[in-house]
């Protein structure tokens, strides 16, 4: 009996330890899976709300499961869950797991800084979602829990602000010897560029809610209280904020494209400008510009010059970005045509989402027009989705690309191939009827009684159906990535024949990635170990 009890006992410590150790880790692999992990709860949790809200919509008459004064702030908690809850999550954790591994560093920049990024994350996180379920979110009726909102958003806002810090002193500072900054591989330069974007981006989010948390607790004068919060900070919810949340899913897409095509990526430098284009998206998403275009020759040579200083913000801030998009695209294609790719789930998952993301930043171009009259339809809706579903698919990606490097076993391509298609297809199905209802001039949020001529319910029930389906494929994606990487086959070190210093370690890493600093000569370093060992050279 004393040995069972001993047994038991011990047991019982090795899981307090492990437990402990998961609560307390500065370990840069082990925050990026808690990012990562609470990022797929809460991306069930968004589209389980985001089902919901399109079922209510396919009837325009009455509501049929929520209640009018529940409306708005269901629509919050689903932007919220699916934009900071999700994307950010996931994209910021493989950032953190894998980008020091790339640069060959034994470490994250300001380990413990990356560690409180993620708890003060997940509380404000989890505060602001209470605080919505107790009728506090926008336009909630309890005071003190619209308080309690705000408050928990400035707490999200600065762990995420503590994260991308991280991130960028660890591109700028932690560099293996010989690894210039052109040199990193692509998925480090957009995380570091993604990562920059927040720093700026993020004290205005921060800023401008700590004034609405002022005026809502004492006088309720300048920003309008409880009802203004979605008119103040929205913007963090829509494009083309997404478009710098997304930044980091470009490397992804550019990093795992060469890798399956068994090649160098094709016009490397254009990828860095690509990337950085897009980074510009920082600055639309603070000032959010919009432009008028009048067509009719006489009035435009009339105002020629005042129309022009209207017409060039938007071509800079909103167009730019979008050839940033392109450009990736490009490249990408550029690789491919050079070998014959390997059919892979990682490659499956970037490109379909790229081109989810894609879709939604051309559209999101007319949404900028005050002429095609889109503005407060149900038009950006659907560049959201386009958006954000892309941003999830790409992530999905880089899971199945990285994942045998965390967690020493690979996901099956059989499986995980038809989830990236049914995941495009639901992105298409998500977005597009939303888009047609736009231009219907279907109004945004969730409202009764109207009314336009056209497949109305046709356009609301395609919408449903495909976040069921993205539901769906986001539940065989977790199952699939649970099953493979506790129980799946053994991955080995170099599973994809890469070329980036992440692949000549372990699987998983050991506590310090590394047993000795590389030094680096290429864009390809590992690829150049590979080749000298092969030719004697390093023997």
């Amino acid at each position: 009996m004393s040995l069972i009890e001993t047994h038991q006992n011990s047991q019982a410590h090795a899981s307090t330890s492990s437990v402990s150790a998961w609560l307390t880790t500065a370990d840069h692999k082990r925050v990026g899976r808690l990012f990562i992990g609470s990022g797929l709860i809460a991306l069930l949790a968004g589209l389980v709300l985001a089902v919901l809200i399109a079922f209510e919509r396919i009837n325009a008459d009455s509501y049929q499961i929520l209640s009018e004064k529940s409306v708005t702030q269901v629509l919050a908690t689903t932007r919220l869950l699916l934009t900071f809850g999700a994307v950010v999550p996931l994209l910021l954790g493989l950032a953190i797991a894998v980008v020091p591994l790339q640069l060959g560093a034994r470490s994250i920049a300001f380990p413990r800084l990356a560690a409180s990024g993620f708890w003060m994350w997940l509380t404000g996180l989890g505060l602001a979602i209470a605080a919505i379920i107790g009728n506090g979110g926008p336009s909630g009726g309890e005071s003190d829990l619209v308080d309690l909102y705000l408050a928990s958003s400035v707490l999200l806002g600065l762990g995420v602000l503590l994260t991308a810090i991280s991130i960028v002193v660890s591109v700028l500072t932690s560099r293996a010897p010989g690894m210039g900054i052109l040199r990193a591989p692509l998925f480090a330069w957009s995380s570091f560029v993604g990562a920059l974007a927040l720093v700026l981006a993020m004290p205005v989010l921060i800023g401008t809610t700590i004034y609405l948390y002022i005026d809502h607790r004492y006088a309720r004068l300048g920003f309008g209280g409880n009802f203004g919060v979605n008119r103040w900070i929205g913007w963090s919810l829509s494009q083309p904020f997404t478009y710098l949340l997304a930044i980091p899913a470009l490397g992804i897409v550019l990093d795992v494209v060469p890798t399956m095509n068994r090649s160098r990526l094709a016009q490397r430098p254009a990828a860095f400008v690509a990337v950085g284009l897009v980074g510009i998206s920082v600055l639309s998403a603070v000032t959010q510009t919009t432009v008028t275009l009048p067509w009719e020759g006489a009035k435009f040579l009339d105002n020629a010059g005042d129309k022009i200083a209207d017409l060039l913000p938007f071509v800079l801030l909103t167009v730019l970005p979008v050839l940033g998009l392109l450009g990736v695209f490009g490249v990408s294609l550029l690789t491919l045509k050079s070998a014959q790719p390997r059919v892979a789930a990682p490659l499956a998952f970037v490109l379909l989402g790229l081109l989810g993301i894609l879709e939604g930043s051309a559209a999101h171009i007319l949404s900028g027009i005050e002429d095609a009259g889109l503005s407060g339809t149900i038009f950006e809706a659907g560049t959201y989705v386009a958006v954000t579903f892309g941003a999830v698919m790409i992530a999905f990606g880089g899971i199945c690309y990285w994942g045998p490097k965390l967690w020493g076993r690979s996901i099956p391509d059989k499986a995980a191939i038809p989830l990236a298609l049914l995941g495009f297809v639901a992105t298409l199905l998500g977005s597009l009827p939303y888009m047609v209802a736009g231009f219907a001039d279907q109004p945004s949020g969730l409202v009764n009684g109207f009314s336009y001529s056209g497949a109305q319910d046709l356009w609301n029930i395609a919408t449903c159906g495909g976040f069921v389906l993205m539901l769906f494929v986001t539940v065989a994606f977790i199952a699939l990535a649970l099953k493979s990487f506790t129980s799946g086959t053994t991955a080995g070190d170099d599973p994809w024949d890469g070329s980036t210093l992440e692949w000549a370690t372990t699987s998983p890493p050991p506590v310090e990635n590394f047993a000795a600093l590389a030094v680096v000569g290429s864009a390809s370093p590992f690829a150049d170990m590979k080749s000298s060992t092969s030719t004697g050279k390093g023997a």
